[in-house]
């Protein structure tokens, strides 16, 4: 008989875990062998029970998902690792993609996307939802494009929390980093952008597309 696919499942929302787990229960041939709510249970979680695919958010609490990705990959290059998240900006799919993921889907997708870019991972096969690979140029433009594009990844962590209107102290939080690591680092970013507040940063977000109004 054959074996079930493993999956890993991570979202920092038991709610949303238990939707998952529930759509993943109703495709044959794959099970759920283990569930984390953030990134730094996850790596733990994924060195114990070795899944198939790890299934998880960019958007939680701790270390944040990108870093999670890097670090799984850090410890096991051949890790599959598909995301699935509210984020549908191209930013976020190319971030993920180069932090190793193989895959990257949205929360609202049709229920058998998820089966189907789980089935692509598992054979090591990039899959990004239709739609969410656009001409980076249709979202950034000018000169802010370039320096976002050049930021290290905690720099893009950090700016994309500022902009989302998260305090000095809040990010310094979810990220684990002290708030003067933080605090640099929102000081090198404004003076990057040349702007003075996180309004503008927000602004800056906003009119580049890599996040709502």
């Amino acid at each position: 008989m054959k074996r079930a696919v493993g999956i890993l499942l991570v979202d920092d929302h038991a709610v949303v875990r238990a939707g998952f787990r529930m759509l993943l229960s109703a495709s044959p041939g794959i099970e759920v062998i283990g569930e984390a709510e953030r990134g730094e249970q996850a790596i733990q979680l994924y060195q114990e029970v070795k899944p198939d695919v790890l299934v998880m958010d960019l958007s939680m609490p701790g270390i944040g998902g990108l870093e999670t990705i890097r670090r799984i990959v850090q410890r096991d290059a051949d890790a599959k690792i598909l995301v699935f998240s509210v984020h549908q900006e191209q930013v976020y799919v190319s971030r993920a993609l180069d932090a190793g993921a193989l895959g990257y889907i949205t929360k609202n997708s049709a229920p058998g996307i998820l089966a189907e870019a789980i089935a692509a991972v598992l054979q090591g096969v990039t899959y990004v939802e239709r739609g969410l690979m656009k001409s980076s140029g249709e979202h950034l433009s000018g000169n802010h494009q370039t320096i976002i594009a050049d930021f290290s990844p905690r720099e893009f962590d950090v700016f994309s929390l500022l902009a989302q209107g998260l305090t000095v102290h809040k990010i310094a939080d979810q990220l684990c980093l002290g708030h003067k690591t933080v605090a640099n680092y929102a000081t090198q970013i404004k003076k990057k952008l040349q702007v003075a507040t996180t309004t503008e940063l927000a602004h800056i977000a906003v009119n580049l597309g890599l996040m709502q109004r």
